[in-house]
């Protein structure tokens, strides 16, 4: 995969109005997202918000209010635009800025548009209320909803000509999604409990005494609850670890994005680590100067290069 080259954009007003609404959309919704996206060219932040915009609406379908069956309705029907905007099916003066804004990206860029396929199954799992025995079917769900993202991202991304091992970057834009994914999870377990739905594995749960959930704003009765985040922890940053080798793969701007907004997440996962129990008070964030000092990191290429080189030593 090759990177797509910077040129001026070359899109009608109706596009152009439908990828500054997608930005809008990434902007007021996805704030952790957005300040990684500002880093990269116009052509790759537009299509990147439009990826989100799509991604956010299967979202909110799965988190709202409606019945389960409407829910399941809209989720096949969104599946169905997909595939209108595969086959090349939205004209640009289509009411539905989202559709336009995501037909234009895919024709500009190579975007793996099956993966919002997968995240629809990951939604419908939610909807369905599934629940994870294990790890490796927590996996599966992740793959769904943010290690296709990754994959997706990519597409957008590219990877630089004569990048080692770049037959792999979709294995480690995948794996980084599971890392970013993990970490949320941590972070919204009681918000999510309160929804009614359960991500950590089962049997982690009953290891560390808390199968009975979390409903409060204390670690239940007798648990170990540090260590049960500890060992999610853990299982995280190893994720992190193998999907930081996607940076050298990546030009200089895109790889400044990926490593801002897993920066960020990296970040979160700090704070939890020192302070499991903060997760049931309310929700865990970094002030706008650490993203910010985050963000500069990125941009300076100090990660990349950082992977770069223990990879070298690898090697060795």
């Amino acid at each position: 995969m090759s990177p797509t080259v910077e040129g001026p954009t070359h899109a009608s007003a109706p596009v152009l109005a439908a990828y500054s609404y997608c930005e809008a959309v990434t902007g007021s919704q996805a704030r952790n997202f957005a300040y990684g996206i500002r880093l990269l060219p116009t052509d790759k932040r537009q299509a990147m918000s439009a990826l989100y915009a799509f991604s956010r609406r299967v979202d909110d379908i799965g988190d709202g209010a409606l019945p389960p069956d409407a829910k399941l309705t809209r989720l096949e029907e969104t599946r169905a635009l997909l595939g209108r905007i595969r086959e090349g099916r939205v004209e640009e003066d289509d009411t539905d800025p989202v559709a336009v804004a995501l037909a234009h990206a895919a024709d500009r860029f190579p975007i793996p548009l099956e993966g919002l396929d997968e995240l629809i199954d990951g939604v419908l799992m939610d909807v369905r209320g599934a629940t994870y025995e294990t790890w490796d079917d927590l996996k599966a769900y992740c793959r769904c909803v943010a290690g296709a993202i990754g994959r997706l991202s990519l597409g957008v991304f590219g990877t630089t000509t004569g990048a080692r091992d770049a037959a792999r970057a979709p294995e480690y834009a995948d794996t980084l999604g599971l890392a970013l994914q993990l970490t949320n999870i941590l972070r919204d377990v009681r918000e999510d409990a309160g929804n009614g739905r359960v991500y950590l594995p089962a049997e982690d749960l009953a290891k560390f005494g808390c199968a009975d959930g979390f409903h409060t704003d204390r670690a239940p009765a007798g648990s170990d609850f540090a260590g049960l985040v500890h060992h999610e922890v853990r299982r995280a940053r190893a994720l992190f670890v193998e999907g930081y080798r996607l940076l050298p793969m990546l030009d200089r701007r895109s790889g400044a994005c990926v490593a801002a907004m897993a920066g960020i997440y990296r970040r979160l996962l700090d704070r939890i680590e020192r302070e499991p129990e903060a997760v049931l008070r309310g929700r865990v964030s970094l002030p706008v100067r650490e993203k910010a000092y985050v963000a500069v990191r990125g941009l300076s290429g100090l990660d990349a290069r950082t992977i770069s080189r223990q990879n070298t030593r690898r090697r060795v």
